[in-house]
């Protein structure tokens, strides 16, 4: 009788065990959609950019999904990146002292292109519920010519270099000046 109960309660352990292990590995777990379209470079002749945004007007949304799709294409061209971090740390109390920290993180990123013969190729607007409010997401794919941004490219590269020889030429200069005062001297 004794092994019996023992069977059973190890019987009842291990139906308790595998039923919960297998739940709550996928708890919460929610598939995100995208557009069949979304993060493919089939072109040759393109680069293909994607912005996505939700917003309560369908204009604001498609147009700020615009405007990411082109500001991830101008970072292609040129990208400042800024970035900053500070955290601070104060212990307060006496008899039960509290630690309290913040910490801040801002980073600032500028794009600088200039594109032509570029265009929206696709877009997708669906409405999904955020908080009770029905609110628009727009999707959008956004195509640049792979030759305007090769170009783009090229002349940064060439105004670099134009910066950097005009740099040199006024350092030799300024060496020339030196030179000639300790001549002059």
């Amino acid at each position: 009788m004794k092994i019996l109960k023992l069977v059973s309660l190890l019987l009842i352990a291990v139906l308790l065990i595998s039923g919960c292990a297998g739940k709550g590995s996928t708890k919460g777990v929610k598939e995100i959609w995208y557009p069949e379209w979304w993060n493919e470079q089939e072109d040759l002749h393109y680069i293909h950019t994607y912005g996505v945004a939700t917003r309560l007007s369908e204009t604001m949304a498609l147009d700020t999904a615009a405007n990411n799709a082109i500001f991830e294409a101008a970072k292609y061209v040129e990208t400042r990146v800024k970035g900053m971090m500070k955290t601070f740390e104060e212990e307060a109390g006496v008899k039960d002292p509290q630690l309290l920290s913040l910490s801040s993180k801002v980073v600032k990123t500028l794009a600088n292109a200039t594109f032509t013969g570029s265009k929206v190729t696709e877009q997708k607007m669906i409405q999904v519920e955020v908080d009770g409010t029905v609110r628009y997401k727009c999707f959008v794919r956004y195509s640049v010519p792979k030759e305007t941004i090769n170009k783009n490219s090229i002349d940064h590269i060439k105004n670099e270099e134009a910066l950097y020889n005009q740099f040199k030429a006024s350092q030799a200069f300024g060496d020339l000046e030196k030179e000639i005062e300790k001549y002059d001297d």
